[in-house]
């Protein structure tokens, strides 16, 4: 489904969903413009990878460029590609490539592609001379994250083929990268050996004759702390959707940052029960005594951890309330204990946290994960209700996906 609506922000459009995210794209411009003011000359790249982190890819790349993002990042190169045949333009990189790949189709639709070895190289260049064009490429250093990336012992090989593919007019080496292991941890020692092994990696792109447009290794935990990495460009993902990344260091709103998710449910059921009452599935939870059971309908199936089994907060009839029991494929139930409510109330698993509700950071601690993962595992049965859609930030909405 995907509909313009005209209703209250806070209601669920249209007629009544069980379970809904709202994605505040007003407090996503925001919060671009909160990052960019942090990073002095640097342009900023907008991480939209796994559909915007759960907020909706298409609509958050669209907020993100309106506020100023120079780039717009993803993993894969299929995201990518539907970010372009959504009519989303200018500069564009994806860095998740596998043998195979479409780099043709990348090459054609003007993404930047990253390179990591040279089996990537190769196929790119080969995708290029295909294409008729030379690719745009970015070389990716390890620089001690040990995951994709070029080893050191390794880079002079791959700087010197990438400035070959140059002169054959098959590439144009845009830009040179790295990522950080522990830039959520201030004062890692990995932090300065990373950026020691990243300068020496662009020295040696220099002294093969490579002139990169942009060199970038911040994410949003550097962004926020290490002003130090910033050089051309940063990458904000988490940061950008108004989490912080560094929750020890400080909340959102000590970075200017606001939290674009809001996710909200309809009770499907209220009911009194006897005490000693078993609660879901293996009666992890059973009552202490008579009391009202209100049941939320979205589950494990939906994105809700099901280790939030007897841990998730859920602001339910004014107060925080405790997931009850387990955490089912479609649904979970909450005690009311003394208190009242009715079939259709809402119920607010997490938000921005100024109306009482629970921060994706509580779920987080509540389920001994990141806040990255909540947000991200939202599923797509649940229909994401993009708010201030317009520039302007008027209340325009729109509904896409879900059932």
């Amino acid at each position: 489904m995907n509909a313009a609506l005209d209703e209250d922000e806070h209601s669920a459009p249209g007629t009544a969903l069980r379970v809904w995210a709202e994605v505040d794209l007003a407090a996503l411009r925001a919060n671009v413009a909160a990052l960019r003011a942090r990073i002095g000359g640097a342009a900023l790249m907008a991480v939209v990878k796994a559909d915007g982190y759960g907020h909706g890819a298409l609509a958050c790349a669209r907020a993100a460029r309106a506020a100023g993002a120079s780039w717009i990042g993803t993993a894969t190169p299929q995201e990518a590609l539907d970010l372009r045949a959504a009519g989303v333009d200018g500069r564009m990189l994806c860095w998740l490539w596998t043998p195979g790949g479409p780099w043709r189709e990348a090459i054609e639709a003007d993404v930047d592609v990253s390179v990591s070895g040279m089996w990537a190289l190769r196929e790119a260049t080969a995708a290029a001379r295909a294409a008729g064009r030379p690719a745009r490429i970015q070389l990716k250093s390890d620089t001690g994250l040990g995951r994709n990336g070029c080893q050191p012992a390794d880079w002079p090989e791959l700087v010197a083929a990438a400035r070959a593919a140059e002169a054959a007019g098959l590439a144009k080496v845009t830009g040179i990268w790295s990522h950080f292991a522990c830039a959520d941890e201030p004062g890692h020692p990995s932090i300065a050996a990373q950026l020691s092994v990243f300068h020496e990696a662009l020295e040696a792109a220099r002294a093969a004759g490579l002139e990169p447009e942009v060199r970038h290794i911040a994410n949003s935990p550097a962004t926020l702390t290490l002003p130090e990495t910033h050089f051309d460009l940063v990458r904000t993902g988490i940061a950008m959707y108004g989490v912080s990344p560094v929750p020890q260091v400080g909340a959102p709103a000590d970075f200017g940052l606001r939290p674009v998710m809001t996710l909200r449910a309809r009770l499907a059921q209220v009911k009194r029960v006897p005490g000693d009452h078993g609660v879901s599935y293996g009666h992890l939870y059973t009552t202490p005594g008579e009391t009202t059971l209100a049941l939320v309908p979205a589950g494990y199936a939906d994105g809700i951890p099901r280790h939030a089994s007897n841990t998730g907060p859920v602001l339910v009839a004014g107060k925080w309330r405790t997931v009850a029991g387990r955490v089912a494929m479609d649904q979970f139930v909450v005690d009311l204990g003394g208190d009242s409510a009715q079939v259709g109330d809402p119920a607010v698993l997490f938000g921005p946290g100024d109306q009482g509700e629970p921060t994706v950071e509580d779920w987080a601690r509540a389920c001994g994960t990141i806040a990255y993962e909540i947000v991200t595992r939202i599923g797509a049965r649940v229909p994401r209700v993009h708010l201030h859609t317009d520039d302007d930030g008027s209340g325009s909405q729109a509904v896409t996906g879900g059932i």
